[in-house]
């Protein structure tokens, strides 16, 4: 088992095909962090991450200094938050980072207005947003779990907070959101407290399901109306009411 958690450690987050093997959320985790990796070269300079649990990114941004902030409830990330905040008010001065990245973070958000809002106040003129958000899957975290956001629906919502929307993604467009979401079901139905049972379960029927969305998402035509995650880069644009 300790090999299996060494495993799993190199592997979290997509990072390495070993998470096939390992990590029942394979497909989605891959698709996302190749993804972000894409879009990394838009955040520069002083980068605050919200809500950055264990940092998963910090290493695809070249950046002068990265700050990390969880909300005190939800403080699951060890050491490695810089500090915490209450979950409204960012404990930060107006315009003082160049970048923010808020990882899968807005669906658990109530009022996203406010949220916005204040990672726009706490970014530069013409600072970078790089913001990841769910589409098309389960309720996690619950009961904080409140929002699933078309792309339309984020467009919408960061122009009217003062965002100008610079580029627009989706990750796993098409039949591997239905392979992932399988092994999401297997994972809720099948998980215990038995490592042992729960890795016998990883390997005769999750990781089959694993393969089988990776080849078939190959082969077969990707969809831009079903697919897992919503990746935006957005600038920070100028307000006459600022």
């Amino acid at each position: 088992m300790v090999v299996l958690e060494r495993l799993r450690h190199m592997a979290a987050f997509g990072r390495s095909p070993l998470g096939l093997l390992v990590d029942p959320f394979y497909l989605a985790r891959r698709a996302l962090f190749r993804m972000v990796s894409e879009q990394a070269h838009h955040v520069r300079g002083a980068v605050l991450d919200v809500g950055c649990g264990s940092k998963p990114y910090r290493e695809l941004f070249a950046c002068q200094s990265y700050t990390g902030v969880e909300v005190v409830v939800d403080a699951k990330g060890g050491d490695l938050p810089d500090c915490y905040y209450d979950g409204k008010t960012l404990p930060f001065a107006n315009a003082h980072f160049d970048s923010v990245v808020c990882n899968q973070v807005l669906e658990h958000v109530f009022d996203p207005d406010n949220f916005l809002g204040g990672r726009r106040r706490i970014t530069n003129q013409g600072g970078t947003l790089l913001l990841t958000v769910p589409f098309a899957w389960n309720e996690h975290e619950q009961p904080w779990d409140y929002a699933r956001y078309s792309s339309f629906g984020l467009k919408h919502l960061l122009a009217q907070n003062g965002f100008e929307l610079q580029g627009q993604y989706k990750t796993l467009g098409g039949i591997g959101v239905c392979f992932q979401l399988m092994n999401a079901y297997l994972f809720e139905l099948l998980h215990s407290r038995s490592r042992v049972l729960n890795l016998l379960v990883l390997l005769t029927l999750m990781v089959p399901v694993t393969v089988l969305g990776l080849v078939l998402g190959t082969l077969l035509p990707r969809s831009d109306s079903l697919y897992l995650d919503n990746v935006i880069v957005a600038s920070k644009r100028e307000k006459t009411d600022d």
